[in-house]
């Protein structure tokens, strides 16, 4: 099966994902995880439709960036963000899609002041529990969102979340519980906070994470494999 049919059997899963709880699909962004991905598969990708490519890698992306040119604007980051990372990850990305600290996220803002740039920001909250996990726990999330919603070279743009890795229907509490969040601090109107991006959903999961109102999901195996 080659990434353009993998692509649009995607699409059509999303589709029905969103019918049943009547959203639309047009409403749900496609970030293909190119971790481990060389650059004719990411072609493919792109070729099939896909125009956000994310990256956990900020070594990675420098070299697939380098070698397929196009708009930068098109490549999150979407793995654990080291402080050491930061000033290239400023540089080559749009969004930074898993900020969990509040050291991060002044190492953020200091990277982007120096480039004179405004960095797009997610923040990852951790609701299992699992200590191994990255990611702020929800009862830190509002205080987290007000202190830093007047950085001057940073603009929170939402949530993000990696589910426990259990059998897909077994993560909608989380994926509910996160949306609940979400919605919770719309409605409390941080200024300088706009909850644009619910991301949550990966390739074992996100047809359930459409359903329970992602609004960007992360998919790599998916896309880039034949299914077995």
């Amino acid at each position: 099966m080659s990434i353009a049919s993998n692509v649009e059997k995607i699409k059509r899963r999303i589709a029905e994902a969103a019918a049943k709880v009547n959203r639309s699909p047009n409403e749900v962004a496609i970030v293909a995880a190119t971790k481990n991905r060389d650059i004719n598969q990411i072609k493919e990708a792109v070729e099939a439709g896909i125009s956000i490519m994310g990256e956990n890698r900020v070594q990675e992306a420098r070299k697939k960036i380098a070698f397929l040119g196009g708009d930068r604007k098109n490549w999150y980051f979407i793995g654990h963000l080291q402080t050491n990372k930061v000033n290239s990850a400023v540089e080559l990305f749009q969004l930074i899609q898993s900020v969990d600290s509040q050291r991060l996220i002044e190492a953020i803002n200091q990277g982007a002041l120096r480039l004179d740039k405004k960095m797009d920001v997610l923040i990852e909250i951790n609701l299992s529990g699992d200590p191994k996990k990255y990611g702020l726990a929800s009862s830190e999330v509002l205080d987290f969102m007000k202190r830093n919603s007047n950085l001057r070279a940073v603009s929170i743009k939402g949530l993000m979340m990696i589910a426990p890795w259990v059998e897909p229907e077994k993560t909608r509490p989380y994926f509910r519980e996160l949306r609940g969040i979400f919605e919770s601090i719309k409605t409390d109107g941080i200024e300088g906070v706009e909850m644009r991006w619910l991301s949550m959903g990966m390739s074992n999961d996100f047809h359930i994470a459409v359903e329970e109102g992602s609004n960007m999901v992360r998919l790599g195996r998916i896309i880039f494999e034949e299914e077995k």
